[in-house]
């Protein structure tokens, strides 16, 4: 937590305004700290201790928010969108504005996604040198190849020659004529349409995809898409030592 910082500042990060908002706020007496109306937007406050109020509202500070969110279908992964409506619109008892998906997932997906203000974090899952595993759990049209697993294993040229890291195919259900089959399928990485593609180069259809989990993080089978929750500090600590290992 910081030490100290601009009481503007603090507000603005918590999503009530901008610094000027603020600061024609202050002026009017709409803010207190520890009870003391304030007039001054620039004054130093501690975060920690200080007890910060806007309308007699108290405005608690979180510098870091980390959520689990099971994302339905027809919502996209992203901050803002005119069309659809986003991840963080589900989002509702946030405390901060600054938030975003780790990652993303197409809009006919659904399943885990991490939402968060944490940068560092973020980049870190994300970075192509760590080969964080993803687990996604898919019905397939299409007959599967025999060999699939082997050739998922040693790696897929996709159409546009793109090459894909070796993953793991688990099949769960082998489809009998027009069944779908059902798989689970661990990548190391998160190339565009990823999971899609590789069941294409082996002529097969993804009619249903689902992430299980990401590294050390698995979906609460207990949230029904659209909901979330906080990540436990338990599940925090994990993301970040399986992080730390991997350094």
């Amino acid at each position: 937590m910081k030490e100290l910082m601009r009481l503007d500042k603090y507000l603005t990060e918590m999503g009530e305004g901008t610094r000027s908002q603020i600061k024609e706020m202050a002026r009017k007496g709409r803010i207190t700290v520890n009870g003391v109306t304030e007039k001054k937007s620039d004054r130093k406050i501690s975060p920690s201790s200080d007890a910060v109020a806007v309308d007699g509202r108290i405005v608690a500070y979180a510098e870091y928010e980390y959520y689990m969110l099971h994302k339905p279908e027809g919502v996209v992964s992203a901050t803002e969108d005119r069309r659809h409506r986003t991840v963080l619109d589900l989002i509702t008892g946030r405390m901060r504005d600054d938030l975003f998906p780790v990652g993303r997932l197409d809009i006919d997906t659904e399943g885990l996604l991490l939402i968060t203000n944490d940068g560092d974090l973020a980049h870190r899952l994300l970075s192509p040198k760590k080969h964080v595993d993803k687990v996604y759990y898919a019905k397939i049209e299409g007959m599967l190849p025999e060999d699939a697993k082997e050739r998922m294993a040693a790696g897929l040229t996709l159409s546009d020659e793109t090459e894909t890291l070796p993953a793991d195919l688990e099949l769960v259900r082998r489809g009998g004529c027009g069944e779908l089959s059902e798989i689970r399928l661990t990548i190391h990485e998160g190339k565009f349409h990823q999971v899609k593609r590789m069941f294409e180069t082996l002529g097969c259809h993804v009619v249903y995809l689902k992430r299980l989990s990401m590294g050390t993080l698995t979906l609460d089978e207990t949230l029904k898409p659209g909901e979330y929750r906080p990540l436990t500090r338990e599940e925090l600590e994990l993301l970040n030592k399986t992080d730390q290992e991997q350094e």
